[in-house]
């Protein structure tokens, strides 16, 4: 009984490893066969040898001095940064907000944040520029960090309440017996107890406008302020547009920031992410 129990479990553990292995192949293949593509002479992605002795980077020479590229990407770390301070700046204070004091409206207004989250974002973009339009912010970098930051408040809200409501009340306490205001609770109390959940929101706020199309493709429409995901996607769009080598070494540089925090920050990111969805 015991062997045949000892069995089952080296099959189970066996066809678990057969399993990440496939997973981990499915993943990395489409990831290695852009870097392969940035890499091979020629427009066509179609012709594209993972293993070629003609790989050449006149495609990445290509973007740094026959297009715009330095600039795409200047304005989407501009836009990105400025969106990571501004939406952590609103979803931390929102959260803290939410889970510490109690108002009139307070529980519609978490309600209310709920429901928004059911439907997808790009419902409101005519709203969104008629306002901006309304308001002159059209074609401003600061009018799309508005819109992506106003769009970060109710789920980052909603998950950062729910980490500040596993953290004690008696610190907060202790620490208004000593004479702290509410900002010195908020800032030396709390904000040091909430570094995993901070980084999980600065992180994910900093990568969704760099990754986004829809929302820059709407706000911004002149040339020098572009994003990467605009520049990029003119580069392949078109009857005269066939430059899908250029995109995949664009694709490659594009990746090489969030792979980058993912690595530094990987621990904090998986802890806020456990925590806000665990407590509360």
């Amino acid at each position: 009984m015991i062997k045949n129990k000892k069995t089952q479990d080296n099959i189970l553990l066996t066809a678990s490893y057969l399993f990440l292995i496939i997973l981990v192949f499915i993943v990395f293949y489409p990831i290695i066969w852009v870097v392969a593509g940035s890499l091979n002479p020629g427009d066509s992605l179609s012709k594209t040898q993972l293993f070629s002795s003609d790989w050449t980077f006149e495609h990445y020479r290509y973007l740094f001095s026959e297009t715009n590229y330095l600039n795409w990407y200047w304005n989407t770390f501009k836009i990105a940064f400025g969106n990571m301070v501004l939406s952590t700046l609103f979803v931390v204070t929102a959260g803290y907000v939410f889970s510490r004091y109690r108002f009139k409206g307070r529980k519609y207004s978490l309600m209310t944040m709920l429901v928004l989250q059911m439907f997808p974002s790009f419902m409101g973009m005519i709203a969104i520029f008629l306002l901006l339009d309304r308001t002159g912010l059209l074609d401003t970098h600061i009018g799309l960090i508005l819109v992506y930051a106003g769009g970060a408040i109710p789920f980052g809200a909603w998950l950062v309440k729910g980490y500040f409501d596993g953290i004690p009340k008696s610190l907060e306490e202790a620490a208004r017996i000593d004479g702290a205001g509410h900002f010195t609770v908020f800032y030396r109390v709390m904000m040091p107890l909430s570094k995993p959940i901070l980084v999980f929101v600065a992180v994910n706020n900093f990568i969704a406008p760099w990754m986004d199309f829809i929302f820059a493709r709407l706000v911004l429409t002149s040339t020098e302020k572009k994003t990467l995901a605009i520049g990029l996607f003119d580069m392949i769009t078109g009857k005269s547009s066939t430059q899908f080598t250029n995109f995949a070494a664009g694709a490659v540089l594009v990746a090489i920031p969030i792979t980058i925090l993912f690595m530094i920050f990987q621990k904090h990111i998986v802890e806020g992410l456990k925590a806000g969805a665990n407590k509360g």
